[in-house]
């Protein structure tokens, strides 16, 4: 049996695959992605759901997540919230996210992505639902606040990591472990690629955020799910491992991380 593929964190509601959703999910079993996380990102309620709705028409192995992007953060609501909690009562939910902080852009306030970030929080505590957390130029105040508000109760993700190694060390502390997308890839990530090398086997996953950030040889295009074999074998060269133990390390990690079973073929969601 070949070794599987998990796509960790991606956003198949984007408009960009619109024109060819089918063959991007098609190009994906191809490359022997067997599970994909479609992410939860909305600006108001009535898109909190839409991850969930393609979940649920590809339920053997596509699941979501609900959640508010930091860009967002000046959105965030009690409405938002209240359905966030709804849909997440869907057992193909299997995280709240993406939160977080974004100050690299801050296309919303820092006080209000904050406060967004400690409520989502709550809300994933409420739920005993792991956290995907968006980080950049923030590295401070994301730990400040996971440590603030008892993240560590629930764990989760590091989404699209691009810190370095003693911030991994640091999340990996309160039960987070770290996803690396293409930006590992790049001539440019030094550090990045450093914190991926160290990062423990059983707390590595691999993502490609699609459609942003193909991973070298596939940057500059529109980036999608079956790219994520890029990634695993750039990782596996970097931590000189056969890229078989980190397609298989990866996808158990992801499995244990949302609570799946590891069951290859039509696995589902045990919680």
């Amino acid at each position: 049996m070949t070794t599987a593929l998990f796509d960790t964190h991606c956003h198949l509601d984007d408009p960009r695959f619109a024109d060819d959703f089918d063959g991007v999910l098609e190009r994906a079993r191809e490359a022997g992605v067997e599970r994909i996380t479609t992410i939860g990102c909305a600006a108001d309620p009535e898109s909190t759901g839409r991850a969930l709705e393609i979940a649920r028409e590809h339920s053997s192995w596509i699941t979501a997540t609900v959640g508010v992007h930091p860009h967002d953060a000046q959105h965030f609501s009690e409405s938002i919230v209240e359905q966030m909690r709804a849909h997440a009562a869907d057992p193909l939910v299997v995280a709240i996210g993406e939160t977080g902080l974004d100050y690299y852009y801050d296309n919303s306030p820092r006080e209000q992505q904050q406060e967004a970030f400690r409520q989502t929080i709550a809300l994933a505590r409420e739920l005993r639902k792991p956290l995907i957390v968006h980080t950049r130029d923030a590295a401070a105040d994301t730990l400040e606040i996971l440590r603030e508000e008892n993240a560590r109760d629930v764990g989760g993700i590091i989404h699209c990591f691009s810190e370095d190694a003693p911030f991994a060390a640091a999340a990996l502390d309160m039960g987070f472990v770290s996803s690396f997308s293409g930006i590992v890839t790049f001539r440019s990530a030094s550090a990045i690629q450093e914190a991926a090398r160290l990062q423990p086997l059983d707390s590595i996953l691999i993502e490609t955020d699609a459609p942003y950030l193909a991973p070298i040889p596939r940057r500059g295009k529109r980036n999608e799910p079956s790219y994520v074999a890029h990634t695993a074998a750039f990782i596996a060269e970097l931590r000189d491992i056969p890229v078989e133990t980190l397609h298989q390390a990866t996808y158990a990690n992801a499995c244990r991380v949302f609570g799946l079973d590891t069951t290859r073929e039509n696995s589902s969601v045990t919680a």
